[in-house]
């Protein structure tokens, strides 16, 4: 702020040095109007020395004054020239007048013998007068315009270039670009502030670190409690396997044979929601792998009939063709489709192919109540569950759709989700 101080200074000082120049050399040329005083002075002064030696004008000095002059007779004869022999060279009374040259008559015995006619209208007076004024407002102009750039230079280099560059750092910082520094000059103004706000982007640097370490912990907790998870539900889905047969071979009532088949379906059900968690945990840490390799297509009837548990699925003829998928993920996308339609539509499950281009494309259809056509675009959202499924009892995490539409990206297809008389999902299958 002191150098903004000394600046603003040095500008007022150049002003009034400007101010100074143009009122001396105006005053030393306004000088010159008393030339027209003088003037009178010495036209009187050559008449009277006119009169006394008339017609004899040889005591009349030619270059004893600074102004040229003439003196005519009565008929308009020049008799003296003070610029040296005036033959060829007219001059009146007439002229006089009309030159606005000062001029007087000589008297002589009460008599009008001649005319004395000063070369000197003061045009040279006020010309030079324009011409001093003109060079002092210019010499004025130029200091206060040389001042005023500097003044101007100094406030953009240290007043709007400075802001400029903060509202770029804070447009970096709402972008989440914490990672440039802002750069303070030597003898910024803003110095302070400057530092402040950079104080202020490696604070959130720091703590977006920290979060982000925190949430990638999370995630690394969640998936390897995931895992451990999915070998105690495997132990009991094969538990109940194994319990079901023995009850089968004894012939028992069919009472506990149905409690085996539930526990069955339930450690199933939490079986896909730690497969599905666990996914979408791997996809966040990026560490969700997909091996895709050819295969024939009959590994999606193979596929349907695995996860057609309540024997809802009716498929049509399919294209004997070679696709290019990782089995295991197809199975999971696959199974997740099929497990959403039995949670919200129980209905009959249509399976339709058809190749297009380069993809095999399969629709899965089923005759539900859809989803509305606001949420179409949502329902592929992470944690994503449509107004209808939450006022439903219907079981679900939102990962399901989500998990899928991932796995299709990774195997460079694609699953379009849509309504046609239920809700329809269409997987564009990449061919060999």
């Amino acid at each position: 702020m002191k150098n903004y101080y000394k600046l603003l200074a040095a500008v007022i000082v150049c002003y009034i040095l400007a101010v100074g120049l143009f009122v001396f050399i105006s005053d030393r040329d306004m000088s010159k109007l008393s030339v027209n005083e003088d003037n009178v002075l010495i036209l009187n002064d050559i008449t009277k020395l006119a009169e006394e030696n008339w017609p004899d004008l040889s005591a009349v000095g030619s270059n004893k004054y600074p102004v040229d002059y003439v003196i005519l007779d009565q008929n308009s004869q020049v008799l003296k020239d003070s610029r040296g022999p005036s033959a060829g060279r007219g001059m009146s009374v007439e002229d006089a007048v009309k030159n606005r040259y000062p001029y007087a008559y000589v008297i002589v015995n009460n008599n009008v013998t001649g005319c004395v006619i000063l070369l000197d209208n003061g045009r040279k007076t006020i010309d030079s007068m324009r011409n001093a004024m003109t060079a002092g407002f210019a010499v004025t102009g130029l200091i206060l315009a040389a001042g005023a750039i500097v003044y101007g230079i100094y406030i953009k280099k240290n007043i709007i270039d400075p802001f400029r560059k903060m509202e770029k750092f804070a447009g970096k910082v709402a972008e989440g670009n914490l990672d440039e520094p802002l750069l303070i000059e030597k003898n910024n103004m803003f110095g302070s502030f400057s530092e402040s706000f950079d104080i202020m982007r490696e604070e959130l640097s720091a703590s977006k670190q920290r979060e982000l370490a925190l949430q990638k912990k999370e995630r690394e907790t969640v998936a390897s409690l995931s895992h451990d998870l999915k070998t105690p539900v495997t132990g009991i889905k094969l538990t109940a396997e194994l319990l079901k047969a023995k009850q089968e071979m004894k012939g028992d009532d069919g009472d506990m044979i149905d409690k085996l088949d539930n526990i069955y379906k339930k450690a199933d059900e939490i079986d896909v929601l730690i497969t599905d968690l666990l996914s979408s945990t791997l996809e966040d840490l990026g560490e969700f792998k997909v091996s895709c390799m050819d295969e024939p297509s009959s590994v999606l009837s193979d596929i349907l009939s695995k996860y057609d548990d309540k024997g809802l699925v009716v498929e049509d003829k399919r294209p004997d063709v070679i696709i290019n998928i990782d089995s295991k993920r197809m199975g999971q996308v696959i199974g997740n489709i099929i497990n959403n339609s039995y949670k919200y539509a129980d209905s009959k499950i249509d399976v339709h192919y058809e190749i297009v281009d380069d993809f095999l494309e399969m629709s899965i259809k089923d005759y539900g109540p859809g989803v509305p056509e606001d949420e179409i675009a949502l329902i592929t959202n992470k944690f994503y569950r449509g107004k209808k499924q939450e006022e439903s009892k219907a079981e679900g995490s939102g990962l399901g759709l989500y998990i899928a539409n991932i796995l299709m990206q990774k195997m460079n297809g694609e699953m379009i989700p849509s309504n046609d008389g239920g809700f329809k999902v269409t997987l564009l299958i990449p061919l060999s």
